[in-house]
């Protein structure tokens, strides 16, 4: 029953990573309206820099910007997301004397998004270590948001002499889901189509109140976008590649059981008004609990919390958010 129940919530709600149910008045929700507009192709998404492509040994092209030059700095988003959502940091540290690359990872963005592709965490990490090696940008920080935190943890438990440091952005991977939760989530989770039939209003709903606690006028690209992309030919396969990429999040005992054998530097950094870890239906609770256990599971790790700010802590607020990292990776 239990089970039934959430997957009539989420058939209501769904956008980036588990979302949470708010009573808020239309009124508020639409100051423009989308629905009307043309599909938008997610080649045709409009990047701020020169997109370039790297193809791996399985034949996946993925998609990717870099600025600036320096000691690298890879960034990787979250679930659901896409290069851009690191907009607000790629100029900032490229004129900090970074080079700064972000991807799309395979199923996201302009990258590639193949059936046959697993879309575990350990995937996605063996594709970016493919990516960094391919390029050879030597041993690059780390920054993941969420999911790419998770991933983050991934590559730097399986690939210990790879990454210099990480910044863990809002990460998942820290918190803990017994077996019956495991198997809710691949119960639950396995209609991609659902995404397509997301209302706008729900697209608003899950962005502007589940992601962000500062929210801004030059953000409704993220909204647009959004219910412009469920027109696409390519959607239904971003939907796949969301089902898989959640069932892949929920299998993090590997990364849980192994975090102490990290020990490279390592900033852990969240919003505290962040309503999707840990996971509000399953685990009410503070985030600051869930990544408290990251850091003490982690020798020498930092934690920052921004107050105020929500999931998405580097575009909610970008200036605080940058200016902490910044000071933390200048001494590395």
């Amino acid at each position: 029953m239990f089970k039934i129940i959430f997957y009539i919530i989420f058939l209501n709600l769904l956008f980036f990573e588990f979302l949470s149910i708010k009573k808020i008045n239309a009124e508020s929700i639409f100051k423009k309206r989308y629905s009307d507009m043309p599909a938008l192709e997610f080649a045709d998404i409009p990047y701020k820099y020169p997109v370039r492509y790297f193809t791996t040994k399985d034949n996946i092209r993925l998609a990717y910007i870099e600025k600036g030059n320096g000691q690298t700095l890879l960034l990787i988003h979250g679930l659901g997301s896409y290069l851009r959502f690191w907009d607000y940091q790629v100029d900032f540290f490229a004129n900090k004397g970074y080079r700064v690359i972000a991807l799309d990872l395979p199923g996201y963005g302009k990258s590639d998004k193949p059936s046959t592709y697993s879309y575990t965490m350990e995937a996605f990490g063996d594709s970016v270590v493919e990516f960094i090696q391919g390029l050879n940008l030597g041993n690059p920080i780390l920054f993941g948001h969420s999911m790419g935190g998770q991933t983050s943890l991934s590559i730097a438990i399986r690939y210990p002499n790879l990454p210099k440091a990480l910044v863990l952005v809002a990460p998942a991977g820290f918190e803990e889901f017994s077996k019956r939760e495991k198997e809710w989530f691949k119960n639950s989770f396995v209609d991609a189509s659902i995404f397509r039939r997301t209302t706008e209003e729900n697209v608003w709903r899950a962005i502007r109140y589940d992601n962000f606690s500062n929210w801004r006028d030059e953000l409704e690209w993220l909204v647009e976008y959004r219910v412009r992309f469920s027109k696409n030919k390519d959607f239904d396969k971003y939907g796949y590649a969301n089902i898989k990429s959640i069932w892949g999040l929920s299998e993090n005992d590997f990364v849980r059981n192994n975090l102490d054998k990290i020990k490279i530097p390592t900033l852990i950094i969240y919003g505290d008004e962040d309503k999707l870890i840990p996971n509000p239906f399953l685990h009410p609770g503070n985030t600051r609990d869930v990544m408290i256990y990251g850091e003490k599971n982690i020798k020498g790790s930092k934690r920052v919390e921004l107050k105020k700010c929500g999931h998405t802590v580097q575009m909610d607020c970008p200036d605080k958010f940058n200016q902490e990292v910044y000071e933390y990776i200048k001494q590395l």
